[in-house]
């Protein structure tokens, strides 16, 4: 009769046995005590001698004991991102961005993305942040929930807040979305048009509202007119449909844009309906995608540093993992910076050319 293989073995082969601290410790020529100061970052290990454990952790195979390393200090070395889409440009950027800075500072991210930005979907978020067992939270909330009364976030938690009007609340970091668009708005003006058209993003988006509020108050002050401005969802495609209607608008020679995929659409529809860019007419988007710069008219817009956000956000979240204590409420703004591409000119210099020309249809 065959022996029975208990525990699952292979038979013939020998069980592979852990890496120890001991191990490591005997190979590099250190103590134990060395070992786990290296293996928990401590700063108290002189380089060479790093260089010597790391050499010998590699060699060796040994993975340090994550479980146990927690349970010693008191961390996770683990931050967590809730986030309500990863379709967005600014999103997606944003948790690359935190995702690389929490790395470098020896952290990983777990993810947890919200179908329903609901208070019940916002607190199950943070239970199974908590049975994942992490250190503090970064909330990428570009709606208007937190605005809501009824909406808080779950007392005693590390939390940074993104792209959110919560920074009486909260620790916020944000992109100076107002700033933005009073750039953009100045720089067309300053081409010598006499308003500037605006194509919205979608009405929940605080980024949006805060871009739309800037563009608004930037015409008021100069005393130019405000026309109504068109609503998209921060896609091609609605991009593409206002341009269609501000293609019939032969007194529109400029519009700001609330992003860059929106405007990539709005650019095509100009050209199906004939009318130039820039000559006829300027554009001006916002986030600088990678892409921007490589439209067929080269585009103008405003740059977010979703890098410095994401910068920021790791750094606001470690502070008060290290200190103890919950972040003052605050918002940290990012500045902006305006780009200026081949989409933008000085206002066509007849405008009563453009005023009675009859637009073209496909």
């Amino acid at each position: 009769m065959e022996a029975t293989n208990r525990g699952g073995a292979i038979p013939g082969r020998r069980r592979k046995q852990r890496v120890s601290m001991a191990d490591v410790a005997k190979l590099a020529g250190v103590s134990s005590q060395t070992v786990s100061r290296v293996s928990n970052g401590h700063e108290s290990v002189i380089p060479a001698t790093r260089d010597q454990v790391l050499a010998a952790m590699r060699q060796l195979g040994y993975r340090p004991n994550s479980a146990a390393r927690a349970l010693r200090y008191g961390r996770f070395n683990t931050i967590g991102v809730i986030l309500f889409s990863l379709a967005s440009t600014g999103n997606s950027r944003t948790v690359e961005a935190i995702a690389t800075h929490a790395a470098a500072e020896g952290y990983a991210i777990t993810l947890i993305p919200v179908d329903v930005p609901t208070q019940d979907n916002v607190l199950g978020a943070f239970t199974r942040m908590g049975e994942l067992a992490v250190d503090a939270v970064i909330v990428i909330m570009e709606i208007h929930l937190l605005d809501a009364a009824t909406v808080t976030l779950p007392p005693g938690v590390y939390v940074v807040v993104v792209d959110s009007d919560a920074g009486d609340r909260y620790s916020v970091v944000d992109t100076d979305q107002a700033d933005g668009a009073r750039q953009a708005v100045h720089h067309l003006l300053g081409l010598g048009h006499e308003t500037v058209w605006h194509v919205s993003g979608p009405e929940t988006s605080f980024a949006s509202q805060r871009r739309a509020q800037a563009w608004r108050s930037t015409l008021e002050a100069a005393g130019r007119p405000v026309p109504e401005p068109l609503t998209g969802d921060w896609s091609a495609r609605s991009g593409y449909a206002a341009g269609l209607s501000l293609a019939d608008e032969p007194g529109c020679t400029a519009v700001f844009v609330a992003n860059d995929q929106m405007a990539l659409g709005l650019l095509r529809a100009f050209h199906e309906r004939g009318r130039a860019i820039p000559d006829e007419v300027s554009v001006v988007g916002f986030d600088d995608i990678p892409d921007s710069a490589y439209f067929p008219t080269p585009l103008t817009t405003v740059r977010q540093d979703f890098a410095e956000v994401g910068r920021r956000c790791v750094q606001r979240v470690l502070t008060q993992i290290r200190e103890g204590q919950a972040a003052q409420p605050g918002t940290d703004l990012v500045p902006t910076q305006l780009l200026i591409r081949d989409s933008t000119a000085t206002a066509p210099p007849v405008a009563e050319t453009i005023a009675a020309r009859k637009p073209k249809r496909r």
